[in-house]
């Protein structure tokens, strides 16, 4: 799956084209310590009062805004990263999804006046995210070191999540001079068999190496040492609480 430089650019507003990867967030249990973790990891810093009220702080590398990192309401949820993908209709995606055999975990909501959020699942069950954007149009930054870069898709049954987001997002995904920012890949390529499909987001890394040492030294661990992609040169890690991610080096 691909997106075109042309699809995949903000319009003037700032918003991103339908399909395309607007925002990550981390569902953590202690967001304190997820700010020391990724503030001396990938030199984030956190403002306060910087995102919604009571419910995240957002992220920036170098002033522009790279992510958010959200406190867990209810501890039975998943430890996760989170993609969003942008639209301009979050209930008629939503709608969508169903259509093709998704399926919605929180149906649109509105954040205030930043926007609208929602939550789904493809056919194979990998989590992903819906913004549709307000005041908040998604990164400020992505594409380089310390920001977002690219999201793979780790699924089982290639053919049927193909189809499905070939469907959902086929302009974003397939459009003219695409070039990629999102991809899809079976489990088995990197992960073990029980490992349940979903989406992994790789934020950029200058040397992958030396950010391997230092998630170690952070209390994070290495889950897949580095290895060569197509895309760059890639390793998975987990945070201090758990939080799986990659870091890519390009």
């Amino acid at each position: 799956m691909a997106v075109s430089p042309a699809s995949g650019a903000p319009d003037a507003s700032g918003a991103f084209p339908e399909g395309v990867p607007c925002w990550v967030e981390a569902q953590l249990p202690d967001v304190e310590a997820g700010r020391r973790f990724y503030g001396e990891l990938f030199g984030w810093t956190f403002g306060e009062g910087s995102g919604p009220p009571g419910t995240e702080v957002w992220a920036r590398h170098h002033g522009e805004l790279v992510a958010a990192l959200v406190p867990k309401g209810d501890g039975r949820m998943p430890t996760v990263w989170t993609v969003y993908f942008a639209t301009p209709d979050a209930a008629a995606l939503a709608a969508r999804i169903t259509t093709a055999g998704g399926r919605l975990i929180t149906a649109p909501t509105p954040v205030g006046s930043f926007g609208t959020t929602a939550l789904a699942t493809d056919p194979e069950g990998a989590v992903f995210g819906l913004w549709q954007a307000g005041d908040h149009p998604g990164f400020g930054k992505r594409h380089a070191p310390g920001s977002f870069c690219w999201a793979e898709l780790y699924a089982r049954d290639t053919w049927v999540v193909d189809a499905f987001y070939g469907a959902l997002f086929h302009d974003a995904l397939f459009g003219a001079d695409a070039s990629p920012d999102v991809g899809r890949a079976p489990v088995l390529d990197v992960f073990p068999a029980e490992m349940p499909p979903h989406f992994l987001v790789h934020f950029g890394v200058e040397s992958v190496e030396a950010v391997l040492a230092t998630v170690n030294r952070l209390g994070g661990r290495v889950q897949v040492p580095a290895f060569d992609t197509s895309y760059g040169k890639v390793a998975v890690v987990t945070d201090n609480q758990g939080a799986s991610f990659a870091v890519i080096q390009r």
